[in-house]
C-alpha cells in the first residue's frame, strides 16, 4: 500500500561558520509510518530537524508539508502546521511547573486557564503513554529523564500529527518502551507521521518502517527496514564495521573505595529520596544502577559526590568518614562526576574547551593569576588523547556535538586520575560511534583499577558493562544482581516495583 508523502525536504543546505551542517539533504516521510533517522553526532540530524521545526532557516532547499510548500519563519509556524519535536537538549522553563511548560505555545489554550481541566488532560496523557509526571512539580525539581517525559507529553498535548522524537526511550524500562512504540504504531496506523532519532539499532529494527541514514551532513540512503540489517545500517552511519557483540567483563576488582551504610536523604521537594541505601564499590569494578528516572538515582549520585546532605547513615571513602564533607573534599578524595546534564551541570556552554578542562584544576595554580600557557598545552594533549573534535580550543563548547561534549567531559574527569568515576547516563542521546568510544573509555578506566558507578536505564548497557547491578525503586534497593544471573525482563519488573526484594536477591 502506497502512503502519501506528508513531509518532503529537497536539497536542504545549512552552513554555520566553518561548518557545513547539511548539504543537499533529501528526505521524504510518509503518512502512517515510523521513520527512523540515523547518523553519528555531527552528521546533521538535529540541524535538519531544527529546520523542519522552524528553529533554523535553510540556506537553500525546499520544504513541503502535505504537498504544500512552506517557509517557516518561527517554531510557532511549524507548530501550527502540526509539527512537534522533543529535542536532545530540552526547551523547558525551569522555574515553571510541568503543566505551565506543557501549555506554553499551545493553540488550544485560552486567555483564562482552566487549571483543573489542563491537569486532568496531562494526567490522562501520562497514564496513557506510561510517562509519569506530576503536573504541579517545578521543572527544576525534575531529573533529566523526567524532563524528557514532559517534552514528549507536550507535543502529544498539542495534538501534532507530525511527531519528531529524539531518543524517546532513553528513560524508559523495556516494558514502557514497548508500550510507547505500540502507541506510536497506533498513531502511525491512524495516519500520523512519526520521525524517531535513535542510536538504539534494535529499536530501529523492531519499530521503524523506513530508515534514512545521514553521514557528514549528507543523506546516504533511505531504506525499507525490512530490506536491510543493523550491520549494514551501522556501516553506512560510520563508514566502517561496528561489532554488536557485548563487551566482555574482565574482573580486576580490588579494595573497597566507597561504602554507604543505611543512607537516607531528602529530594528537592523535601520528601524521602533515599531510604536506607547500603552499597559498596570496589576498585576495578563497575556497579550498574538500574531504575526508572526519579526513583533515587539523582539523590544517590549527589550523596556520593558530596552535593547533597544525608539525614541518616554513613559515607566511608577509603575507610574514612566523609558523611558531612564538602564536594571539594570528595574531589580531593578522587571522586569524579560525569553528570546527566552535560551542558547544564557538567560543562559551561559559553566557555572555551581550555576553560572547561581547567575547572577542577585551577586551585592547584600558585598565586592569584592563572598561567594559561601550560594549561593550553595540557588541554591540547587531552583533546588529542581522547579524540575530542572541535574547531578550536578557544571556541565555546556549546558549538560541539553531543558525542564530543561527552568525550570532553569524560576527558576532564579521567585526566584527574580518579579513584571512582560516577557516570550518569553517559551515552544518553549518543549515536553508535560515540557510544562505542565512551564505553571504551569507561572500560579502560575499569581495567586501570578505577571504580565506576554507572547510572543507566539502558538495560543492554547495564548488562554488558556491569560487574554487579543494583536496582532502585522509590529510593529503595529492590535487588542486587549479577548480570549472568538475570534478564532485561526481570530487571524491568524490579524497576517498576512489581517484584519483591526477596525475589530479587541474586
Amino acid at each position: 500500500m502506497i502512503h502519501p508523502v506528508i513531509v518532503k525536504m529537497n536539497k536542504i543546505t545549512k552552513h554555520f561558520p566553518g561548518v557545513a551542517a547539511n548539504t543537499d539533504i533529501n528526505i521524504e516521510v510518509q503518512a502512517g509510518e515510523i521513520h527512523a533517522l540515523l547518523g553519528e553526532n555531527g552528521a546533521g540530524k538535529s540541524t535538519l530537524m531544527s529546520i523542519l521545526t522552524g528553529l533554523y532557516k535553510p540556506d537553500s532547499g525546499e520544504i513541503f508539508i502535505k504537498e504544500k510548500k512552506v517557509n517557516f519563519k518561527s517554531p510557532k509556524d511549524a507548530i501550527f502546521a502540526g509539527i512537534g519535536m522533543v529535542h536532545q537538549h530540552f526547551r523547558l522553563v525551569r522555574p515553571l511547573t510541568v503543566a505551565e511548560n506543557i501549555i506554553l505555545g499551545s493553540q488550544s489554550t485560552s486567555f483564562w486557564l482552566n487549571k483543573k481541566k489542563i491537569n486532568e488532560k496531562i494526567k490522562s496523557l501520562s497514564e496513557q503513554y506510561g510517562l509519569a509526571v506530576d503536573p504541579q512539580a517545578k521543572v527544576w525539581q525534575l531529573s533529566v529523564g523526567e524532563q524528557q517525559r514532559v517534552e514528549i507529553i507536550k507535543i502529544l498535548y498539542r495534538g501534532s500529527d507530525i511527531l519528531i522524537l529524539d531518543e524517546p526511550t532513553a528513560v524508559l524500562t523495556p516494558q514502557e518502551s514497548k508500550d510507547l512504540f505500540a502507541t506510536l504504531r497506533r498513531m502511525a496506523d491512524a495516519g500520523k507521521s512519526v520521525i524517531v532519532i535513535t542510536h538504539k539499532m534494535q529499536e530501529v529494527m523492531d519499530a521503524a518502517d523506513r530508515v534514512t541514514v545521514l553521514r557528514g551532513g549528507k543523506s546516504v540512503a533511505t531504506l525499507e527496514k525490512a530490506k536491510t540489517t543493523r550491520e549494514k545500517l551501522a556501516h553506512m552511519m560510520v563508514g566502517h564495521d561496528i561489532s554488536f557483540n557485548k563487551n566482555r567483563r574482565f574482573s580486576v576488582s580490588g579494595n573497597t573505595i566507597i561504602k554507604l551504610e543505611n543512607i537516607r536523604a531528602l529530594n528537592d521537594k523535601g520528601l524521602p529520596g533515599l531510604k536506607d541505601i547500603t552499597l559498596h564499590i570496589n576498585a576495578g569494578e563497575i556497579l550498574g544502577v538500574a531504575g526508572v528516572a526519579g526513583n533515587g538515582q539523582r539523590e544517590l549520585v549527589e550523596v556520593i559526590t558530596g552535593l547533597r546532605p544525608t539525614t541518616h547513615g554513613k559515607i566511608l571513602i577509603n575507610d574514612k568518614d566523609f558523611t558531612a564533607a564538602s564536594p571539594e573534599k570528595f574531589i580531593e578524595a578522587g571522586i569524579s562526576h560525569v553528570p546527566e546534564d552535560r551542558l547544564g551541570m557538567g560543562l559551561v556552554p559559553n566557555l572555551s574547551t581550555v576553560d572547561n578542562i581547567i575547572l577542577k584544576q585551577y586551585r592547584r595554580q600558585e598565586g592569584w593569576l592563572i598561567n594559561y600557557k601550560p594549561l593550553r598545552t595540557k588541554a591540547k594533549e587531552i583533546i588529542e588523547q581522547f579524540d575530542v573534535r572541535t574547531t578550536t580550543i578557544d571556541a565555546p563548547v556549546k558549538l560541539m556535538s553531543g558525542g564530543n561534549l561527552q568525550k570532553l567531559l569524560l576527558a576532564r574527569e579521567i585526566s584527574t586520575d580518579p579513584r571512582l568515576i560516577v557516570a550518569v547516563y553517559p551515552v544518553r542521546g549518543l549515536d553508535i560511534g560515540a557510544t562505542e568510544a565512551v564505553r571504551s573509555l569507561l572500560l579502560k578506566q575499569k581495567m586501570a583499577g578505577t571504580g565506576i558507578l554507572l547510572i543507566s536505564e539502558d538495560l543492554d548497557e547495564i548488562l554488558s558493562l556491569s560487574d554487579r547491578i543494583l536496582v532502585l525503586f522509590e529510593g529503595k534497593t529492590m535487588a542486587e544482581k549479577l548480570p549472568e544471573n538475570t534478564t532485561k525482563e526481570s530487571l524491568g519488573l524490579l524497576m517498576t516495583g512489581t517484584q519483591s526484594l526477596q525475589e530479587g536477591i541474586a
